[in-house]
């Protein structure tokens, strides 16, 4: 009896003392669990974040590239005798673009505030060094700077463009002063009224990558400067077009296939993330849209030239990627193509029609970047039914309300002040010569007419 009773004491004790243990074990347990699902979550956050950056960081790189792409297609399209002009023009373009977005251009593009709701943002200089917004403070996806730069890189596009409509008969010194002011002031204070939470971004004005805020707000530069400066020597000929070629075609294509690899960097980082069916599905509408417009631009010149021109077919890629580049995270596969069909074909026509008008384009800018990017802009509203074609109208017409007079009153002042056009004997002779006292193919001899 007494063994049973101890034995019975004794489990009694060891119950006392393990269930205690017990519920301490669990809590600890559950305790763990918590903690690494915290650890976990923390840890995917971080990674998350990082992929954001690297594919921001890719992006920035690819939209990079497309300077040189620019390049290589003003290069092709123009004569010889002004390749080290254009060359320099690039390249002083893209340090001019990125010095005046971190003066100002980025902070009056993304205003802290707005002087009047949504129309003026508040004018601060210099981007911001303070710590909280480099960090995932910032933005949830991507750090401060990766924001910057990417901006900033699209801010040089908008001036690149309008290069390559002026080229071989602007003064290099006015041309880069336009380009001083327009895309540190013009480009960031119109990208501000959608990009920047303006009042066409409280309308829903839908530009996912910039066909109306970089490419048309370039497009209206090029065409204001086209007008002031005038054509070329020996384009227009006792009222007739007088075709003047460009000097390499094998530059010209290989800066439209650098500018189409650039594109998936353009539109692909536009998605402002990583997100991997956001981010194909942008490069799938932004690369069918190229080929589609390919395909437009050479059955249209096929038939109305009679000859497959190379110069219309690379331009008519570009087209479709202008085209496509508001509306490539919205609008339908199907409807891609038939954007860059449209584009490319419309591209043909463009061309033409400008040179009746006798609006000397060398590059076709105001072709590709003004009229596709008007037309893309409008497509959003058409193949998608999340937006209003209206509204779209309405951004487009507000952008050239502001842009064209704007980029009109700089070349006007520049020309009756400092001259935007080089003399007559130094445009015969070459800008090469003219302006740098540099050739670019130096003991090669070429003739032209003009």
């Amino acid at each position: 009896m007494n063994k049973i009773m101890k034995t019975t004491m004794l489990a009694l004790a060891l119950c006392a003392v393990a269930l205690p243990m017990a519920t301490m074990a669990q809590d600890i347990v559950e305790e763990i669990t918590v903690v690494e699902a915290a650890v976990a979550e923390v840890t995917a956050a971080d990674a998350m974040f990082t992929i954001n950056n690297t594919w921001m960081m890719v992006s920035i790189f690819l939209v990079f590239i497309m300077h040189l792409g620019f390049a290589m297609v003003e290069t092709g399209l123009t004569r010889a005798k002004n390749t080290v002009n254009i060359l320099f023009k690039n390249t002083a373009i893209v340090a001019i673009g990125l010095l005046t977005y971190t003066l100002i251009g980025f902070n009056l593009m993304y205003p802290a505030e707005w002087l009047t709701t949504g129309i003026l943002p508040k004018i601060a200089l210099f981007i911001g060094t303070d710590p909280s917004v480099l960090t995932t403070g910032y933005n949830e996806g991507y750090t401060y700077w990766t924001d910057f730069l990417f901006q900033g890189m699209f801010a040089a596009t908008a001036a690149t463009i309008v290069s390559g409509a002026v080229a071989e008969r602007v003064k290099l010194g006015p041309f880069l002063i336009f380009c001083t002011i327009y895309v540190a002031l013009v480009y960031p204070f119109v990208g501000s009224w959608v990009w920047g939470g303006g009042w066409l971004a409280e309308m829903d004005f839908h530009d996912f990558a910039g066909s109306t805020l970089v490419h048309s707000v370039g497009g209206w530069g090029a065409l204001a400067g086209i007008i002031v400066i005038g054509p070329r020597i020996g384009k227009f000929v006792n009222g007739k077009v007088k075709g003047i070629m460009g000097h390499n075609m094998p530059l010209l294509t290989i800066g439209a296939f650098l500018l189409w690899l650039g594109w998936f960097g353009f539109n692909g980082g536009s998605v402002l993330s990583a997100d991997p069916m956001a981010v194909s599905y942008v490069l799938v509408t932004t690369c069918l849209a190229a080929a589609a417009g390919i395909i437009g631009s050479m059955a249209a010149s096929w038939i109305i030239q009679k000859q497959p021109d190379l110069t219309m077919v690379l331009n008519g890629c570009l087209a479709g990627l202008v085209g496509i580049t508001a509306g490539a995270d919205v609008v339908s596969v199907k409807a891609s193509i038939l954007i860059g069909l449209i584009c490319g074909a419309v591209a043909v026509v463009s061309v033409m029609t400008f040179d009746r008008l006798k609006l000397d384009d060398p590059v076709g800018a105001t072709t590709v970047h003004l009229v596709c990017g008007i037309l893309g802009t409008l497509f959003v509203g058409i193949f998608s039914s999340e937006f209003s074609v209206v509204t779209q109208a309405i951004g487009i017409l507000a952008y050239g309300a502001v842009c064209f007079p704007a980029a009109l009153l700089i070349f006007y002042v520049l020309k009756v002040t400092v001259g935007i056009r080089v003399s007559k004997e130094e445009e015969l002779k070459g800008l090469d010569l003219g302006e740098h006292g540099q050739e670019a193919y130096h003991g090669f001899q070429f003739f032209t007419n003009v």
